[in-house]
């Protein structure tokens, strides 16, 4: 309970009066404690009016509770808030989409990177899948082992170890999809002329080619986990 401390003194009618109440925090039992000292110090002649001591108690009790309300509102929020986000991570680093529709006219796939809570709404951070390029390699006839991994733009160029160019184009019939032709990959020289023999060869698998940028997006805007 709060320290509450009621000063009187005698008026000039012989009456005493309450004169300051100070507390640090009002609560309803210091209410009670305040107006029994009232009852002490009040005139015999002119009474309290007690519905309307009652009505401020109420009033009192009234506000405590709201304040509790509020206050386990709060706390339920916060554990709701905690709870949302321990599960969300569960995505991290998996495929989503949002049902929003890119230029290209597919639905538009990320992969989510992090998850954060932003003033209570949970927001996955994500990067735009922009296509999926097919792996090529460049075979050994003599020992498969040794087979390459070849790297090529979004232009088809193909290019070394260090990233530089080396003249010579992988035909694509979009971002990331080599044409084959005859079971074999089209291939063109530094004079975009067609390689008729080669030893490059799709890997028969994929990778996502991504954004520089994160996405924000709400948790609740994602329709399909993948």
């Amino acid at each position: 309970m709060a320290e509450v401390s009621v000063s009187s003194a005698v008026g000039v009618d012989g009456n005493s009066y309450t004169t300051s109440v100070s507390n640090d925090q009002l609560t309803s039992n210091d209410f009670l404690k305040l107006m029994i000292q009232e009852l002490k110090l009040q005139d015999p002649t002119k009474p309290m009016d007690s519905s309307q001591m009652l009505s401020t108690q109420m009033q009192m009790s009234t506000l405590n509770t709201n304040q509790e309300m509020i206050k386990a509102m709060q706390e339920m929020q916060t554990a709701y808030s905690q709870t949302a986000l321990s599960n969300a991570t569960g995505i991290i680093g998996k495929n989503i989409e949002d049902g929003n529709i890119g230029e290209d006219g597919v639905t538009k796939a990320y992969t989510v990177r992090s998850i954060e809570n932003v003033d209570g709404e949970i927001q996955v951070k994500a990067q735009q899948i922009l296509y999926l390029e097919d792996k090529v390699i460049l075979q050994d006839p003599a020992d498969s082992s040794k087979n390459e991994v070849v790297n090529y733009n979004i232009n088809g160029e193909i290019l070394d170890e260090n990233g530089a160019k080396t003249g010579n184009k992988i035909v694509l019939t979009a971002p990331g999809t080599p044409l084959v032709s005859d079971g074999k990959l089209t291939l063109l020289d530094e004079n975009n002329e067609i390689i008729a023999e080669h030893n490059y060869a799709l890997a028969g698998v994929s990778t996502a080619v991504y954004s520089d940028e994160l996405t924000s997006l709400p948790f609740s805007s994602i329709t399909k986990i993948f």
